[in-house]
């Protein structure tokens, strides 16, 4: 198994709590961009790329959970009930809909991936909880061993490139429309996402979080957020973190709903899908 070390924070012991005393100021529209932290480096054993799973991605799941995130956001027995009855909802109601064409596009991966029509992935959820992703695959079959072909484009710890080679043809597609992601309406079934949070990211890119970056963990992933519905990956991370903490600080239903109605046109448009 290829690996890599790469760069963490270090909790001073195993059961450290991550939940910062000050608050950060709301954020002014448009969004200024976030100033950077400082990372404090430690030695993280982790393969080379996040396109298959394999050891390194669950040790680095496993590391992740050990920082002990405190929950924050809407805390409150009604908003929590009423969250889950609306992502249950909604998610039958999507899987009902697109279910004629996760079909058709688990039959034509089949055949073009040779019988890998899935892929899936550790990532980081609820206060550090991990859990497996799936979506539909986007990459070649060699996309684990390519990725030293491929520069980043993006600051921080995640890896992104506009015009990665290793995609194919109906894998733009898919990343253009989203419909990569619809798998993971059968994740905010199981309730390990919702419909509106932050985006769940591999555990090796949030092994490499600084404190104030792990916050966005202490609230439950989604489907759609801030971020999705601002410019995706046109957004850099340090001001993608700042989205994703006004989020936790802003959490409620009038907020999913302004979120969920916005994230329509921002798939249709396009905008930062890569």
């Amino acid at each position: 198994m290829s690996s890599a070390t790469i760069e963490a924070y270090t909790p001073v012991d195993s059961t450290t709590s991550v939940h910062p005393s000050s608050q950060p100021s709301s954020l002014p529209r448009p969004f200024s961009s976030a100033a950077s932290w400082h990372r404090q480096p430690r030695a993280v054993e982790a393969p080379l790329t996040d396109n298959e799973p394999d050891l390194g991605h669950f040790e680095a799941a496993e590391a992740v959970r050990s920082l002990c995130i405190s929950p924050e956001g809407n805390l409150s027995r009604a908003y929590c009930l009423t969250k889950r009855l609306l992502d249950i909802a909604g998610a039958l109601a999507l899987l009902v809909v697109f279910a004629p064409v996760m079909a058709a596009l688990l039959l034509v991966l089949t055949v073009t991936t040779r019988g890998k029509p899935l892929f899936w992935q550790w990532r980081s959820g609820h206060c550090g909880r991990p859990f497996r992703v799936f979506k539909f695959r986007t990459m070649v079959a060699d996309a684990q061993h390519r990725q030293h072909e491929v520069a980043n484009e993006v600051g921080g710890p995640i890896f992104k490139n506009r015009h990665d080679p290793r995609i194919t043809r109906l894998g733009r597609i898919l990343r253009k429309t989203s419909l990569d992601e619809t798998p993971q309406l059968l994740s905010v079934l199981w309730g390990r996402m919702s419909l509106v949070g932050p985006r769940p990211l591999a555990s090796q890119e949030v092994a490499r979080f600084t404190p104030q970056e792990l916050r966005r963990l202490a609230v439950k992933p989604g489907l759609t957020c801030l971020w999705q519905v601002s410019g995706r990956s046109d957004i850099g991370f340090d001001e993608w973190t700042r989205l994703d903490l006004w989020y936790v600080r802003n959490q409620g239903l009038w907020t999913d709903l302004k979120l969920l109605l916005r994230t329509p046109m921002s798939v249709l448009t396009g905008r930062g899908a890569y």
